[in-house]
């Protein structure tokens, strides 16, 4: 079996859509031309601090960004000319359940930006509800296909929001039922995944806190011949603190080849250059000093 990918990849996923708009911005429904502009400038921000944290050093085959067409189409073009890696989402933004951004005309948007990776985001509980599971499987074997077809890359990001009886046997606690019961679920949804014929290259994971459920994921990841999958961790919008265990536990596990860290590294800035209490340099600088500090947490406890 050829998928797969390997390679160190740490990426600065700026791809945030819905949230990026209602959260950052207090917009609701169809943006105007200028409204869009004005989030497209922010991205910007955001880029720019990904550029100056190359310059200071960051490898930059090692390095990518995930940004998405709407707001991102100015940022994929010059990243594509400046050689960078480059991810782009393929999924409708703030939805439960997976479906294409652009509908049947998916596969030309990723003809015309054609990024590194294409990267969906798929909430998908193995003891969710059926119907809805095979529907998401079926729209996501479709896209599979279409990019190894093509011969690119598929990210997927599997998130595992919990039932209602999950959260019940651990008595509401969110917490817990990350640390106790997510672990065995996201291996069961790779599993699933994989039997209906969806296979991503790079699997990219929610924290894990303890090394061991990071080593059973690239198991699965990597079962029955798929030896060259790689697993990134995400951040989930955590404090630095969280984000800093996560990073360490993953990177110390053969197959976690690298992170996708997006809202712990821009959030802060953006919103204080947004209120005036940073200026866009200082914003920028600190985008790319909390992104190289992700890599130099990696890739210190990598090679310890």
């Amino acid at each position: 079996m050829s998928v797969g990918f390997d390679q160190p990849l740490y990426i600065l996923p700026f791809d945030h859509r819905g949230s990026f708009q209602t959260k950052m911005f207090g917009w609701k429904g169809t943006l105007t031309p200028e409204q869009t502009e004005e989030i497209a400038k922010a991205k910007q921000v955001i880029y720019d601090g990904f550029k100056a944290a190359l310059a200071a050093g960051v490898a930059k085959q090692k390095a990518g960004i995930l940004v998405d067409e709407q707001f991102g189409a100015a940022i994929l073009r010059d990243a594509a000319k400046n050689g960078y890696s480059t991810s782009c989402p393929a999924e409708k933004s703030g939805q439960d359940e997976f479906d294409f951004e652009y509908g049947e005309d998916f596969g030309k948007h990723i003809d015309l930006f054609n990024p590194t990776f294409c990267k969906v985001l798929v909430r998908y509980n193995p003891d969710g509800e059926k119907a809805l599971n095979q529907r998401q499987a079926a729209r996501l074997k479709r896209l599979s296909d279409y990019l190894h077809g093509s011969k690119r890359l598929f990210m997927f990001e599997l998130l595992v929001p919990p039932e209602p009886a999950q959260l019940d046997k651990v008595k509401g606690d969110k917490k817990k039922y990350d640390l106790e019961l997510r672990p065995q679920l996201m291996v069961k949804s790779i599993e699933e995944m994989q039997d209906q014929g969806v296979e991503a290259d790079v699997w990219k994971i929610e924290g894990l806190d303890k090394r061991e459920d990071c080593e059973k994921i690239v198991a699965v990841a990597r079962r029955k011949g798929r030896d060259k999958v790689g697993c990134i961790i995400l951040g989930r919008g955590e404090d630095d603190k969280k984000v800093r265990e996560w990073l360490a536990t993953a990177a110390h596990v053969p197959g976690f080849i690298g992170f996708a860290v997006g809202r712990t590294t821009f959030w802060d800035p953006l919103v204080d250059w947004r209120a005036g209490k940073l200026t866009r340099e200082a914003a920028v600088a600190e985008v790319a000093r909390r992104y190289r500090e992700w890599v130099d947490i990696f890739e210190k406890a990598k090679s310890s």
